[in-house]
């Protein structure tokens, strides 16, 4: 696998301009970055990720994991995280791509595998590279070079990537993003109403009524999927977007208001919990790494 590695790592710094960038793949995007001093946080949408030069930590509710070429990270719900590049050597660079993951091009690939209902289990993973894996990802990404190819063969390889996916270790997790009666869509629906209203207070009651359980079981399937509870998946979603302004010009009370803070002095306190200082002092370093877009990371 080290043969195909090398290859993927020559595509992916000849066609990565910067540290996030989509490119002509649909739903693919390269990464190319150096060591952070600190964790950058951000939302990681439903994706595989795979890393083919250098390393990352992410934090993920209570929850600690790393990933390297040796495997890769995928989530199947929208999670609130923080993550940290790591190099070994000076000169080494940070490469990776993702593949965010479609509901709908899932669902064909089920067509011929068992979609039986699992148990309820973490939503994001850390899994081991297989070379079938990463034969289908170098075909992919080779259609960098010829991008007539793109509309013709991109499809298929990508089909061929959700088809090893599914047949994984998180397979079972993978396949519910296909189903609206999973536990996991489930939660989703509770997820987006919070991304939705962020900002406002919403009752657990509200939040497992949209997802369609009584709130002991919403709470207990949400813990388990995100590794928080949904006041705490509230919490960082509202605290990622207040550094987000800040780091735009907003004044840090401002920004703490517009989140849904009434208290300047919890805001601030809730702020250096989740990023290790205070606001102004943190925006300084933040600077090279958000943007008005936000962060998206591999």
């Amino acid at each position: 696998m080290d043969d195909m590695l090398d290859r993927l790592c020559t595509i992916v710094d000849r066609h990565a301009a910067g540290r996030y960038r989509p490119g002509a793949l649909p739903r693919v995007a390269l990464y190319k970055d150096g060591a952070a001093p600190q964790p950058v946080a951000g939302v990681y949408p439903p994706m595989m990720a795979l890393i083919v030069s250098g390393a990352k930590e992410i934090a993920i509710g209570d929850r600690r994991i790393r990933y390297d070429p040796a495997s890769y990270f995928i989530a199947t719900v929208e999670l609130p995280a923080s993550g940290c590049v790591k190099l070994d050597l000076p000169d080494q660079r940070y490469l990776a791509v993702s593949l965010d993951l479609d509901s709908e091009r899932l669902a064909s690939v089920l067509t011929d595998v068992e979609t039986e209902l699992p148990p309820a289990e973490p939503a994001f993973a850390v899994n081991p590279v297989t070379a079938d894996l990463l034969d289908a990802w170098l075909r992919l990404l080779r259609l960098l070079d010829t991008p007539h190819d793109i509309a013709a063969l991109a499809p298929l390889y990508e089909r061929e990537i959700l088809y090893r996916l599914v047949q994984g270790p998180q397979g079972s997790i993978v396949r519910q993003i296909a189903r609206a009666d999973s536990r996991l869509s489930q939660v989703r629906r509770a997820i987006t109403m919070i991304r939705d209203r962020f900002d406002q207070p919403i009752r657990s009651e509200t939040l497992a009524e949209a997802a369609g359980m009584s709130p002991a079981s919403f709470h207990r399937h949400f813990r388990t999927a995100t590794a928080m509870s949904p006041l705490q998946y509230q919490k960082s979603l509202r605290l990622q977007e207040a550094r987000r302004l800040i780091v735009a010009g907003r004044d840090v009370a401002a920004a703490g208001y517009a989140v849904g803070y009434e208290s300047a002095s919890q805001f601030s306190r809730e702020y250096a919990r989740l990023f290790g200082l205070a606001p102004s002092r943190d925006v300084k370093a933040q600077k090279p790494h958000v943007s008005g877009d936000g962060i998206r990371a591999a």
